[in-house]
């Protein structure tokens, strides 16, 4: 079995190291930095990307804290009943953001009233209302119609009440009005010519509502119009008729949140002068060429969370004035190299999410005035080197540098494979020379030590690779992940962890049977134990490099982190991974830890029931004691390395966001937890263990006293320790009570034969 473990060493390390090497660099007279680096302005200078944004001028002419200010773009979330500001990048829209909108939150807040003018202006207010200066605000008012007020109002809010319907002409008499706020009604259909007689109106809110159509008659005389919100309603399609023919000065429109499924080419050929279009939360699956055609002066398109697979090849090729395009969590497979092409002056681009197969350089080569770009891995951001904000730099795992993103999991990767390792393989090459009757149950526990002694292994190959890529990591991540060297580590943690989880589980019910059915308990034959053991290797064999025989079914299965190990599922994940990953974590070793629990708990409460019917002996509960403590510390190590795992995969499947730091932290320190204690439950705290080491130190303490005759007596123990139960193997001179007559306390006493391989 020893030879085994080193197997695997020589196995992983008898292959050459893969060495990435890099594209070449184009020459001309641009600054091209190396991985990692963004260039400083014109000057020939080039900064990591992490001293982007940090409040130093380290390019020495500020280059590198342009646009830091912090992204003022419009929040997509409705919170409050109003529409948040929330920090980015401040590219795209945001740049003329204060030109329209600087004082859009206090205009769409009731606190603006505050500020204002306690003097009514307007006439005729419901009682339900309040009024400042000329505005009005009826929020939460249980209004069920447009409230009839004079028309000398210049802002409406009716947030929060009982409108169903807005029919035409009803706003018609307030042509001074220029903010209108209907969020959170009950609003099903707008009729035609709605908004009639609203020629100053600049902004209009209809979100949260249940409005299910429109047409372009509905925003018929909104000639003013700049703002126009429509998100989270239940719009399943535009109309087949140009959007904006009616609203000629409309800068931003949000559709956000509703049923839309598809964008046809004549609904946005009238808007010409839109700026910023938000069609996230969609149902999008499908575009074509000239969907944005007309959209020549678009700042940032928003098409985030649609289910859109794939982009045709000319989609962006007319939005020249483009400065932030989002196209983050769409099931998009593959990018055209040429797909950003035209849009030279992009500054901010958003792929987190997508999982992009064909990734490279080529795709944001073009893109030179790029300054913030995310993804969804950080490895992905070596493709795209001469942006100066690239996120994420880390996956909670690995970071831009290194394969182990913290500086003490880079330390505890060493020591906690030192520990396993040396406690295993210790416990290996002292096993033969620990005197014991039953040779099968040493023979499970040295097969035990070297399933334990691969967890350290696979600790340690990670650690060779995160030292081998230090402070490089990124140049090789995805090499390293899709690698031959990847697939093994991550099977042989599977290998070990599986491997480990049965010979406990198949040494507990061995236990479980002699000590709660002692009468019934046949000896184990050596063929017996032999097939036992053979047998879990050869699942474990199975259960770990399954996925490495179907790759088309289980994906990239041990690829998906750093650390090679396929902890929890990702959206990324095949479904055949998924289900692979929850029959290993939720079937198989949640039932082998739910069966060790209840056998341990069987066993106390049997030795606990024999001592009750026994003689109150204080040495006997002292036993009791001890055995107890024992079978305590089994379990809990158990549980405190399974349940972390069963409770971080069961939320995975709840599709509860689990940060890499967790999963990190779970392989390096958790995981290997049974690994690391074993020698230490099963042989180095035994008794047989002890007694070897005792005799060792009396041997050695008799050398050194040559001149006293009477330790020149050969020691020897009073008894050899028996580490299994079986009867048949207990001689009566070692059974035999030597005080004790009672039949019941004889009972305790061959329990307590049994079990002191636990003292």
């Amino acid at each position: 079995m020893t030879s085994g473990c080193w197997f695997y060493i020589f196995f992983i390390f008898g292959t050459n190291f893969i060495h990435c090497t890099s594209e070449n660099q184009d020459s001309g007279h641009e600054v091209i930095c190396p991985l990692g680096y963004f260039p400083c302005g014109n000057i020939t200078k080039c900064l990591p990307q992490l001293l982007h944004c940090n409040g130093v001028d380290d390019c020495g002419n500020q280059a590198d804290e342009d646009n830091c200010e912090g992204h003022l773009s419009l929040g997509r979330k409705e919170k409050s009943t109003q529409i948040e500001i929330f920090s980015r990048d401040n590219n795209g829209w945001s740049q003329q953001f204060d030109k329209y909108f600087a004082k859009y939150n206090e205009m769409t807040s009731s606190r603006a009233f505050e500020v204002k003018t306690s003097e009514c202006l307007v006439d005729s207010v419901p009682a339900e209302c309040l009024c400042r200066g000329l505005e009005l605000d009826c929020e939460g008012a249980n209004l069920r119609a447009v409230p009839s007020v004079s028309s000398n109002v210049t802002l409406m809010s009716l947030k929060r009440n009982q409108l169903r319907k807005l029919s035409a002409d009803s706003f018609k008499k307030y042509q001074d009005l220029k903010n209108l706020f209907l969020q959170n009604n009950k609003i099903r259909a707008v009729s035609e010519h709605a908004f009639k007689g609203l020629y100053n109106l600049t902004k209009l809110i209809i979100e949260n509502n249940k409005i299910n159509q429109i047409s372009p008659l509905t925003f018929h005389g909104l000639n003013s119009l700049i703002l126009l919100v429509l998100m989270n309603n239940s719009l399943a399609r535009l109309p087949d008729k140009p959007l904006c023919q009616h609203m000629p000065r409309l800068h931003w429109l949000d559709f956000e949140g509703n049923h839309i499924h598809n964008l046809r080419n004549v609904t946005f050929i009238s808007c010409s002068t839109l700026t910023v279009l938000v069609m996230r939360r969609n149902k999008i699956s499908s575009l074509n060429e000239n969907s944005f055609s007309s959209l020549q002066k678009l700042d940032e398109l928003d098409l985030a969370s649609n289910k859109i697979e794939s982009l045709p090849p000319y989609l962006f090729k007319d939005l020249k004035e483009l400065s932030q395009l989002n196209l983050s969590y769409n099931p998009i497979q593959k990018i055209q190299a040429n797909q950003f092409d035209y849009l030279l002056k992009l500054k901010s681009l958003s792929l987190e999410g997508i999982e992009i197969t064909n990734i490279q350089r080529r795709m944001f080569k073009p893109l030179r005035n790029l300054s913030h770009i995310y993804f969804k891995k950080f490895q992905y951001c070596g493709y795209a080197p001469h942006v100066r904000s690239c996120k994420p730099n880390t996956d909670g795992i690995s970071s831009f540098e290194n394969l182990l993103a913290s500086t003490v999991q880079r330390v505890f990767v060493w020591v906690v494979s030192a520990v396993t390792c040396f406690g295993n393989i210790f416990v290996i090459c002292m096993r033969p020379y620990i005197r014991s009757e039953n040779k099968l149950h040493a023979m499970s526990i040295m097969s035990l030590c070297c399933a334990d002694c691969l967890m350290g292994i696979y600790l340690f190959v990670i650690g060779v690779f995160d030292v081998k890529y230090r402070g490089e990591y990124n140049k090789h991540a995805q090499l390293w992940m899709d690698s031959i060297h990847c697939q093994l580590v991550g099977s042989l943690a599977i290998l070990s962890t599986e491997v480990s989880v049965l010979l406990l589980t198949y040494l507990t019910l061995e236990k479980y049977i002699c000590i709660v059915y002692p009468f019934r308990c046949l000896k184990p034959g050596k063929c017996r134990t032999i097939s036992i053991l053979i047998l879990i290797w050869v699942i474990g064999f199975v259960v770990a490099f399954i996925p490495l025989s179907h790759k088309e079914f289980f994906s990239n299965y041990y690829g998906t982190n750093g650390v090679c190990f396929p902890l929890h599922s990702e959206q990324a994940e095949s479904t055949g991974g998924q289900i692979y990953s929850v029959v290993i974590f939720l079937g198989v070793n949640l039932a082998a830890f739910i069966i060790i629990v209840f056998s341990y708990g069987s066993m106390f409460y049997s030795v606990h029931q024999t001592a009750i019917t026994a003689t109150e002996i204080r040495n006997h509960i002292k036993k009791e004691m001890t055995l107890a403590k024992r079978f305590f510390f089994i379990v809990f190590t158990d549980a405190l390395c399974w349940i972390p795992i069963f409770i971080l995969k069961l939320l995975s499947l709840l599709q509860v966001e689990i940060p890499g730091t967790i999963t990190s932290w779970v392989v390096i320190f958790i995981l290997p937890i049974n690994s690391a204690l074993n020698p230490l439950l099963y042989t180095l705290t035994t008794r047989p263990f002890k007694e070897m080491i005792h005799q060792v130190w009396y041997n050695y303490k008799q050398g050194r006293s040559i001149g006293s005759k009477s330790s020149q007596k050969t020691y020897g123990p009073s008894f050899i320790w028996v580490e299994m139960w079986p009867m048949q193997e207990i001689t009566p001179e070692l059974t035999k009570p030597a005080i004790y007559t009672d039949s019941s306390e004889t009972s305790v006493t061959t329990h307590s034969t049994r079990l002191n391989s636990y003292r």
